[in-house]
């Protein structure tokens, strides 16, 4: 049932952005607002918390995301919220890009770095990618500081680990 119901969201957040000609960058925006999710429990609890308001809930998520998100991305994500759904989200998000590669007949790669990458890195970063895993690959970043240094990249089962975090152990582990 939970399955049905974040495939029924991930769904019509598609159709909305799709419909509206934003796609790719609302797609961006909300997997980016996803990952923050995760990674804050402060935010998740004030955004989950059945004991606030609806509407407040809503507004947190219109102050965080005003002035940086498209008017498309920060609709969803507060109907999203108002309807009690944020814990979800980063679920109808996965979805949403699932569904967003498929349609361009891509395959997501979720990378792990350090620090963020620039255009030009995504883009060697995604030939690299399609080269080794003989698919074509939509690149998401997500900034993990465990990582150290150099990626951790996933596309499908096929995980490709260049971080130092893995040669150090590597290193621990031949001594």
């Amino acid at each position: 049932m939970a399955d049905d119901r974040t495939l029924a969201y991930a769904e019509a957040l598609f159709a909305v952005a799709r419909a509206e000609g934003t796609l790719g960058e609302v797609e961006d925006e909300l997997f980016r607002f996803s990952q923050v999710l995760k990674g804050s429990d402060e935010l998740r609890e004030a955004l989950t918390d059945p004991r606030i308001p609806a509407s407040r809930r809503q507004q947190i998520v219109e102050d965080l995301l005003g002035g940086k998100a498209s008017d498309t991305t920060v609709a969803l994500v507060s109907m999203v919220v108002g309807t009690g759904r944020a814990r979800e989200l980063p679920d109808i998000v996965a979805r949403l890009v699932e569904m967003s590669a498929a349609e361009a007949d891509k395959e997501v790669a979720e990378v792990r770095s350090a620090v963020p990458l620039n255009d030009d890195q995504r883009k060697r970063l995604a030939e690299a990618l399609n080269k080794a895993t003989g698919k074509q690959v939509e690149v998401k970043v997500i900034v993990d500081p465990s990582v150290m240094g150099g990626i951790v990249a996933q596309v499908g089962d096929t995980v490709i680990d260049g971080s130092v975090r893995s040669r150090l152990e590597q290193l621990k582990n031949a001594f």
